[in-house]
C-alpha cells in the first residue's frame, strides 16, 4: 500500500474542498483552458481565478503553462488514485460500522418484541 503524506493529503482535500475548484478541474477534464477563459466561465476576476489555479497546481492536479501572454492551464500528471483509494478505506470502515449497528438494533427491537408480548399476558 502506498502511504501518502499527510501535506500531499492536506493540499489535495484543501484544493478539492471549493467548488469552483473542483469545476475548474472538471472544465480542464473536457479540455485545456487560458485562465482567462475560466475566469469567464466561472464569472469571476482574473485575480480570483489565478489564485483558484495556484492551489490546484501547488496541489498537482493543474499545470499551467505560459505562450507568449496567455497561460493555458491543463490538467495536471497526478490524479486523484490516493486519495480515492483512502477515502474507499474509509467508506468501507463507515459501511462495516454501520452494518455492525443495524445487527444491534434489530436485536433490540426483538427483545422489545419479546418483552412486550410477555408483558400484555
Amino acid at each position: 500500500m502506498v502511504q501518502c503524506s499527510p501535506t500531499h493529503f492536506d493540499a489535495s482535500f484543501g484544493a478539492l474542498s471549493d467548488a469552483t475548484r473542483r469545476g475548474v478541474l472538471e472544465q480542464l477534464a473536457r479540455a485545456d483552458a487560458s485562465i482567462t477563459a475560466l475566469a469567464e466561465r466561472f464569472h469571476m476576476t482574473l485575480t480570483g481565478m489565478k489564485k483558484h489555479v495556484g492551489v490546484l497546481e501547488k496541489a498537482g492536479l493543474v499545470r499551467t503553462e505560459k505562450v507568449g501572454r496567455v497561460r493555458t492551464c491543463t490538467l495536471g500528471r497526478r490524479g486523484l488514485e490516493e486519495e480515492a483509494a483512502w477515502i474507499e478505506r474509509h467508506r468501507a470502515l463507515w459501511a462495516a460500522r454501520f452494518d455492525e449497528l443495524d445487527i444491534v438494533v434489530e436485536e433490540l427491537k426483538e427483545k422489545e418484541k419479546v418483552n412486550g408480548s410477555k408483558h400484555s399476558k
